[in-house]
């Protein structure tokens, strides 16, 4: 338990150095990233969708958002059904550039085809997941290219995670392709799929 504790720490911390040093003045380099990838998707009249499992790094770029004066909606786990459908309808119906997601939240069940970008603000630990969030700008009904940002960090515990992300799609791949597992996989590597 402490080591998955010490892993979350590291994965917070390359969101925003306060979400684990309270009253840190350091400067997040990922919301640098993300107000200027915003900045040029309002520009030429964008709409983003934009993930993160951390609440708190959401409630990070909803501040800057509020500051710019930038329109949005959110969503969290705590976002009742009801609730939650209409700020779906009202983002559909043009109401927000911005759609703020966690991660839990935006797996399934939304249609969102109002957004041509997606924004991952941190990498999840199953690709699948993530795949599935995006898709919610790749519904029926989208009438544009959509084009998905990860914001990693470079040398981090996130590198690592998107590594781990490149071997489980090589073993999918090779399920279902029939392939030979172990042409892809060392033994070591079988031993850790294995336990899992």
């Amino acid at each position: 338990m402490q080591v998955l504790t010490e892993i979350t720490r590291l994965r917070r911390f390359c969101c925003h150095p306060s979400l684990v040093l309270p009253g840190s003045t350091l400067q997040g380099s990922k919301l640098q990233a993300f107000t200027k990838i915003t900045g040029e998707l309002l520009e030429n009249r964008h709409k983003a969708l934009v993930f993160s499992q951390f609440v708190d790094h959401l409630s990070i770029v909803r501040g800057w958002l509020d500051e710019q004066g930038i329109s949005y909606q959110y969503i969290d786990g705590s976002t009742p059904a009801r609730e939650r459908q209409k700020r779906v309808e009202a983002f559909q119906a043009g109401v927000g550039d911005i759609f703020l997601i966690s991660l839990k939240a935006g797996g399934s069940g939304l249609n969102l085809t109002a957004a041509d970008y997606v924004i991952h603000l941190d990498p999840w630990w199953n690709p699948a997941v993530e795949d599935q969030a995006s898709d919610r700008a790749h519904r029926m009904g989208q009438q544009k290219p959509v084009t998905i940002y990860r914001l990693v960090t470079e040398n981090s515990i996130e590198e690592q995670i998107v590594a781990l992300h490149g071997r489980k799609r090589d073993l999918a791949d090779s399920l279902l392709d029939g392939g030979e597992i172990s042409a892809k996989l060392d033994a070591d590597a079988l031993l850790k799929l294995l336990k899992g």
